[in-house]
């Protein structure tokens, strides 16, 4: 009888253990996949949601519908390699180690595309040091798989920079962004593998013309750049819905770089077709640099319209797979619009409100070069349809997604999470000030401090005033109102000595700031 209710104890004990441990799988945390989706060089008013009267965008217009509208964040810099490695590290560009683009052009002619085609030492750019945490390895940390797709721009091949040794467990894409300027590639990156592409090497420069006697508006004369085989946009959107579909069992990171839409122009037949339809003829682009084109404004439209239909395609994929509402997506761009390659960025008023005009746009301080579209949706969290003032930068997404993730955000970051802002809660702190400087250009700094905003530029001609600009009153920054506010001046000019420290790498040392 003893043995019997001692059988029976250990019984109902096991069953109490299995029960409890039951309900600790069902309490169990569920991470949320994060998509980070890149467009490069998509400017503020390109977007449908955004006032873009001339691009259809539908699936990013529904993609805002379904969440929320940043309408003051803002970019890392305004040109494409520090501002990824902002997004990557959590610092600002005082602080960063890669702060403008550098080709590392001391290993050779890393310009010669068929040159560089065929040596991977002349390839990619100077690398990122393989020591600093990045978003792929905090989220790696937290259990995540994590990718990234498109152009990385941060480490050549055959260095400690490539994306395989800085957080993702998968890459495919442009290892190098010179070569990110031609959709019809002659290779591209697969980890650490190079992968041929069924494509003749047509290299992007100025030394591309029509043939001698070519008639401008014949559409057979552009033939050559536009009718290749293998379109590098496609071939990652494939790599895209494959990771998610193989990953759709456990939390994933995919950091979509999409080259698009970064000139030169190029898209499939019917994307221009479509916008031919809708603008008609147009002035033919011949060409100063990147590739001549027949329709240069379809093609760009059609380019933007291509990437929103990706956007689409992957929406569609996560409700198939049935991972769509535990999946945040945010998009945004790297930086303003371009005024090169055949882009009118005026006729599309790209920048819009700003300025859309060359000193204004890319590779400037100003609004229309480093404010940016962003797009959060997360379903059953952020609010549908909702739209916010906050201000917010690239290196406030590492605390962000640190904290979606549930993992610690790196120490000596710069940015403060917008988690409690994309949650509509109250307890949302905010930056006493943004702060950029950019090493090129003639040189620039500046910094945004409630409604004021700071701008000095041409610092490598030694000039050292700042103009000053009331964003509320004066959102395109006519009106330089220095001398009425020498107080205000005087707080931008000691953050701006604060927060500058000396570059690491001499490319991106700023003498006149004392470097």
């Amino acid at each position: 009888m003893q043995n019997h209710l001692k059988f029976l104890f250990l019984s109902l004990l096991v069953i109490v253990s299995l029960v409890a441990c039951k309900g600790q799988e069902v309490k169990k945390e569920v991470k949320p996949n994060i998509i980070y989706i890149l467009a490069d060089d998509l400017g503020y008013g390109e977007l449908g949601v955004y006032g873009q009267e001339k691009i259809q965008t539908p699936n990013i217009d529904a993609l805002a519908a379904s969440g929320m509208l940043f309408t003051q964040h803002y970019a890392g810099a305004p040109v494409c390699a520090p501002s990824r490695d902002i997004l990557l590290t959590g610092k600002h560009a005082g602080h960063a180690y890669i702060r403008g683009n550098d080709e590392w052009a001391s290993r050779g002619d890393v310009w010669n595309y068929a040159k560089v085609v065929n040596d991977t030492n002349l390839e990619g750019q100077r690398p990122i040091p393989n020591d600093v945490p990045t978003l792929g390895k905090v989220l790696q940390g937290a259990g995540y798989k994590t990718a990234v797709v498109g152009k990385w721009g941060l480490g050549a091949p055959n260095t400690d920079g490539i994306p395989t040794k800085n957080g993702f467990d998968f890459f495919y894409g442009f290892n190098c962004q010179r070569q990110a300027h031609q959709y019809y590639p002659k290779h591209l990156w697969k980890n650490e593998e190079k992968i041929w592409l069924d494509n003749d090497l047509v290299a992007p420069g100025k030394d591309n013309k029509l043939a001698e006697g070519a008639d401008p508006n014949d559409p057979k004369s552009y033939k050559k750049w536009i009718q290749q085989k293998d379109y590098a946009p496609a071939l990652m959107q494939k790599e895209v819905l494959n990771f998610i579909a193989e990953n759709k069992d456990r939390p994933f990171f995919m950091y979509y770089a999409t080259p698009i839409p970064h000139v030169p122009l190029q898209v499939p037949q019917k994307y221009i077709d479509k916008y031919l339809k809708i603008f008609g003829d147009e002035k033919p682009y011949t060409g100063k640099a990147y590739f001549p084109t027949r329709y240069p404004n379809a093609t760009y439209a059609g380019m933007i319209t291509y990437l929103d239909d990706q956007v689409g395609e992957i929406i569609k994929e996560l409700k198939k797979l049935g991972i769509y509402k535990n999946t945040i997506i945010i998009f945004t761009s790297d930086n303003g619009p371009s005024y090169t390659g055949g882009l009118d960025a005026g006729y599309f008023k790209s920048a819009a409100p700003f300025p859309s005009k060359y000193g204004r746009t890319k590779g400037f301080t100003y609004e229309g070069g480093i404010r940016i579209p962003m797009i959060a949706s997360w379903p059953g969290k952020i609010k549908a349809g909702s739209k916010t003032d906050h201000i917010s930068a690239f290196w406030d997404v590492m605390p962000t997604l640190s904290k979606i993730a549930n993992v610690k955000t790196p120490e000596n970051t710069d940015g403060i999470s917008f988690l409690p802002t994309l949650l509509g809660e109250k307890n949302q702190k905010e930056h006493e000030f943004l702060y950029w400087e950019f090493p090129s250009y003639q040189g620039q700094q500046a910094v945004r401090m409630g409604d004021w905003k700071g701008i000095r530029k041409n610092i490598f001609k030694g000039n050292m005033k700042i103009e000053l600009y009331n964003l509320k009153d004066d959102p395109t920054e006519e009106n330089n109102v220095s001398d009425e506010h020498p107080d205000i001046v005087l707080k931008i000019e000691k953050i701006m000595e604060r927060e500058h420290t000396p570059a690491e790498l001499e490319r991106f040392k700023i003498k006149q700031l004392g470097d």
